[in-house]
C-alpha cells in the first residue's frame, strides 16, 4: 500500500525531473492552486546509473539531482514567495566529500564517464545550490538548506550501482527491514555482517534516514539561518579537503564563490533564469 493512501489531504502529482517540460507542466499546475507552497523537499534522485543524458545533453545524474531542482525551484517560486517563512530541503549526501563540481566539463563530453566521479559532482552541486539559494532568496524570506541522510540501503537507490559489492550487501541486507532495524537499536555490527567492509559501517533505517530532512524541514533552531549543510540533526561543520573523516562538508561544497559559479551554470544548462 502507498504511503500516501495513509494521509489524509495528500495528492499525487507525476513529475520526471529530467523533462524540462513535465518539470514546467507540474508547476503550472500547483500555480494555478493559487496556494502557497511553505516546504519544498527535493529529494529525488539517481544514484551512480551507466551514462545516460536528458534532451538537453545534461548527464543523467546532474540533470536529475541538481539541474532537474534547479528548474523546479524556479519554476514554483511565486508559491514559495507567497508563504511565509518557506523552508526549501536540498537532498545533498556523503558523496560530496569525493570531489566538487567539474566546471569545464560537468557532462562528461571529454573526460572519461565514471558514475561515482559523476555522483559525487551531483551531490556537491546540490550542496552549493542549497548556498546560492538562500543568499538570493533569504530576502523574500525563504531559506534553504542541504542535508546529508545518511547511508539508508533500505530506500533501494543503490540499485543502479555496478562494482561495489560492499553496497550490494548492504542493499541486500537492508531489504530484511526488521533484522536490520534490531541491529541498529541493539548496537550489534552491521560491520561484521558485511565482511569488514570499511567504506559501510555505518547505517540507517529509512525512518533514521528521514530524521534529519524533517529537522532541517521544522526545527526552530533554523528560523534564521539558511545557507548550511545538516547531517544527524544538526549543522555540519566544514572538514579539510584533504580530510578521510565520513562526517562533515567539504570546502568544495560550501563555498560562496563556488556557489555563485554553480548558480550561472545551471541556468547554462536549463535555460533557466530566476526572476529572484
Amino acid at each position: 500500500m502507498p504511503v500516501i493512501d495513509n494521509l489524509k489531504n495528500a495528492e499525487l502529482g507525476l513529475l520526471d525531473l529530467m523533462d524540462p517540460d513535465a518539470i514546467n507542466k507540474f508547476a503550472k499546475g500547483f500555480l494555478a492552486s493559487g496556494r502557497p507552497l511553505n516546504l519544498l523537499i527535493e529529494s529525488a534522485g539517481v544514484m551512480m546509473p551507466t551514462l545516460k543524458r536528458d534532451q538537453r545533453g545534461n548527464e543523467s545524474q546532474l540533470s536529475t539531482n541538481f539541474l532537474g531542482h534547479f528548474q523546479l525551484t524556479n519554476a514554483l517560486y511565486p508559491a514559495l514567495k507567497q508563504a511565509n517563512h518557506a523552508r526549501i530541503i536540498v537532498m545533498s549526501s556523503r558523496a560530496q566529500s569525493w570531489n566538487g563540481v567539474d566546471f569545464d566539463d560537468p557532462n562528461f563530453n571529454h573526460r572519461k564517464y565514471d558514475a561515482h566521479t559523476a555522483y559525487a559532482q551531483s551531490k556537491a552541486a546540490d550542496a552549493l545550490f542549497a548556498v546560492a539559494l538562500d543568499k538570493r532568496a533569504a530576502k523574500d524570506d525563504i531559506h534553504a538548506f542541504a542535508v546529508h541522510p545518511g547511508i539508508v540501503p533500505g530506500t533501494d537507490l543503490s540499485r543502479n550501482v555496478t562494482g561495489n559489492e560492499a553496497l550490494k550487501k548492504a542493499s541486500a541486507f537492508a531489504l530484511n527491514q526488521l533484522e536490520f532495524t534490531h541491529m541498529i537499536n541493539t548496537g550489534n555490527s552491521i560491520k561484521a555482517k558485511l565482511a569488514h567492509e570499511r567504506e559501510y559501517d555505518y547505517f540507517k533505517t529509512v525512518s533514521q534516514g528521514a530524521a534529519s530532512t524533517l529537522w532541517a524541514a521544522t526545527s526552530p533552531q533554523l528560523a534564521d539561518l539558511g545557507g548550511v549543510f545538516i547531517e544527524d540533526c544538526n549543522i555540519s561543520h566544514v572538514e579539510p579537503a584533504d580530510s578521510s573523516s565520513k562526517f562533515g562538508v567539504r570546502p568544495w561544497a560550501v563555498d560562496e564563490k563556488t556557489a555563485d559559479r554553480l548558480w550561472q551554470l545551471g541556468e547554462q544548462l536549463t535555460g533557466t533564469k530566476f526572476t529572484i
